[in-house]
């Protein structure tokens, strides 16, 4: 195997290791994408880390951001087969990873052959860190126009990859697919919204829950109160508008990717099923895809109507 194909295995096999609730370069892609689809993944998943595992604070949050954009621009990049070797780039005692080490060699090596193989708009990486490093920098969010904005930079981008890897680059898919991953992304404020809360960070717009006369603090309790449930219901409404937006994005692409699709979205507007008929009781009953779901969003993908 060479260095190159070792670094692609090497996003594979992170890939393969985090739940997800939508598919992450699963059987549905054509199987020449599914490593290019690890390798963007791989970038996004790290720097999502540096944002939010806790163990760090403000400042290593931002520098280890800040590398991982150099190591994006300056493709000097680890060997493939090093994974824990000191960054070279960084002066003795000075690197910004934690216990002085580099995070996995092997993403760079495969996101920039990426990269160059499909003529990716690096514009889209940034966005993405551009998100992850709001996630260090903002907890709330006075209006929907601030979060529409937020999720522009953390979700869209990664649809408009997809399509690019996909050779689609026509501005009507790319508006269905910023719809759908901006509802994915929704969807997934709202069924993380304690989790999210107990590290200080609330996605719900202040307009949503003072319209419903719903208060953060009650939050504590771990409870959601009939105002919670009022303003997520505005969430859950908006979001499922989203979706039904960005529906014909699914059958505007053809072959595999097609699927994918389908059952991306299927997931996603499954997950919203779940919270609505739980009261949005995230607190007692988060809801997680499990393989009924699966053999339902099969049959459903491949039954599409």
């Amino acid at each position: 195997m060479s260095p190159l194909e070792e670094a692609y295995a090497g996003c594979q096999r992170l890939a393969q290791s985090h739940y997800e609730n939508f598919p992450v370069a699963s059987r549905l892609l054509p199987a020449h994408l599914r490593p290019h689809i690890a390798a963007i993944y791989a970038f996004a998943r790290i720097a999502d880390d540096f944002a939010d595992e806790p163990g760090r604070d403000v400042e290593e949050r931002l520098r280890l951001l800040a590398d991982w954009r150099a190591r994006l621009h300056s493709r000097q990049v680890l060997p493939p087969d090093n994974n824990q070797s000191p960054d070279k780039n960084q002066p003795p005692g000075k690197s910004p990873f934690p216990d002085g080490n580099s995070p996995p060699g092997f993403v760079f090596p495969a996101l920039h052959d990426t990269i160059e193989r499909f003529e990716l708009p690096v514009s889209l990486f940034d966005d993405l860190l551009d998100a992850f490093t709001q996630d260090v920098t903002t907890t709330s969010y006075a209006t929907w126009d601030e979060v529409m904005d937020y999720c522009r930079r953390s979700a869209n981008p990664v649809g408009r990859l997809v399509l690019r890897l996909s050779g689609y680059r026509r501005d009507g898919l790319d508006q269905a697919s910023d719809a759908v991953c901006t509802a994915l992304q929704l969807t997934n404020f709202w069924q993380d919204l304690a989790i999210d809360w107990s590290r200080g960070r609330l996605y719900v717009p202040d307009e949503a829950w003072r319209r419903h006369g719903a208060a953060p603090e009650t939050l504590d309790g771990h409870q959601i109160s009939r105002e919670w449930a009022a303003a997520l219901q505005e969430c859950a409404d908006r979001t499922r508008r989203l979706f039904a937006a960005g529906r014909t994005v699914c059958d505007g692409v053809s072959g595999r990717l097609r699927y994918e699709l389908r059952a991306t979205w299927l997931g996603g507007v499954r997950i919203l099923d779940r919270l609505e008929a739980s009261g949005f009781d995230v607190y007692h009953a988060r809801p997680r895809l499990g393989a009924g779901d699966a053999l339902v969003i099969g049959c459903k993908t491949f039954f599409w109507s």
